[in-house]
């Protein structure tokens, strides 16, 4: 396969079917590749991956680069006002608030291999606005991310449909958002939407444990109590709240798709579906911990 088939041109209509449709009796269907559910172990997944070839995209407060536990950036970007625009633009890879540097961090800890860039959608870490965070969602979207993590939210009603046109189109691009729910016990976005990965906490110290939630809209429990994160200044410090589990999932993730990089969002869940710690199956019978 030369080209992955999201990249592709879409076929052209085909006379005398509903839109979207394909003429499987006269057309071949695209071809992908196929695991059986049984060969979905761990190891399968991302054993001995780093993430290599991998583009993550952190939209939080910048991130600092050279931190020893951050590395090397692709890009660092903000979103800033020209005017009446808003603009994505190149600025200092660096961080006012420590949000960034740290979940950037951890995706790092866990795929060291990733691509990372940096667009700074955020000012203290706990402000910014709607209009900022679809501007920088919209340019990573467009840029064609393989991951894009979001330890961040909004509860303005408002920006909902717009958050969701994005989710969906970043979902069918395969660009997936890897989003952290709320700390707080309110409804929020984008993390509640179904086409993202929506990530709540454990509060166990192992950074590769997470759990499947039969009871969504947190679709995964990832470590996110007291975990030592990168912090401004090239210091490290201890923090909790789902920001700081999503981006181990994220940094899974990568992994995973360092070593399938043709999977769609949808194999890609259900790939960690599978290899979730309370769903890894044991003699045969599921929800066992390994």
């Amino acid at each position: 396969m030369t080209e992955p088939p999201w990249r592709r041109e879409r076929r052209a209509h085909f006379p005398g079917l509903p839109a979207w449709s394909a003429a499987t009796s006269r057309l071949a269907l695209e071809s992908f590749g196929i695991t059986r559910q049984e060969q979905v172990t761990r190891e399968w997944a991302w054993g001995g991956g780093d993430g290599a070839g991998v583009r993550v995209c952190v939209l939080d407060t910048g991130v600092e680069a050279g931190h020893p536990r951050v590395g090397r950036l692709e890009r660092s970007l903000v979103v800033a006002r020209d005017g009446d625009e808003l603009t994505v633009t190149d600025c200092e890879p660096v961080d006012p608030a420590g949000h960034g540097t740290a979940c950037a961090g951890v995706i790092r800890s866990i795929a060291p291999a990733v691509r990372l860039t940096s667009v700074r959608v955020l000012t203290d870490g706990r402000t910014g606005s709607g209009a900022a965070l679809l501007a920088g969602l919209r340019w990573a979207v467009d840029e064609g991310f393989d991951l894009i993590n979001l330890s961040l939210s909004t509860t303005r009603s408002e920006f909902l449909p717009a958050l969701h046109e994005l989710a969906d189109r970043a979902y069918f691009r395969r660009c997936l958002l890897v989003a952290a729910a709320h700390n707080m016990p309110v409804l929020s976005f984008p993390w509640a939407f179904s086409s993202v990965i929506s990530v709540a906490s454990h509060d166990e110290r192992d950074p590769m444990t997470y759990y499947y939630n039969p009871a969504p809209p947190a679709e995964f429990y990832a470590r996110g109590v007291r975990v030592p994160v990168a912090w401004p200044g090239g210091r490290i410090i201890r923090s909790s709240g789902n920001s700081f589990a999503a981006p181990h999932i994220t940094g899974i993730c990568a992994r995973i798709l360092g070593k399938h990089p043709m999977m769609t969002p949808f194999q890609l869940k259900a790939v960690l579906y599978l290899a979730a710690s309370n769903v890894v199956a044991r003699n045969g019978d599921p929800y066992v911990a390994v």
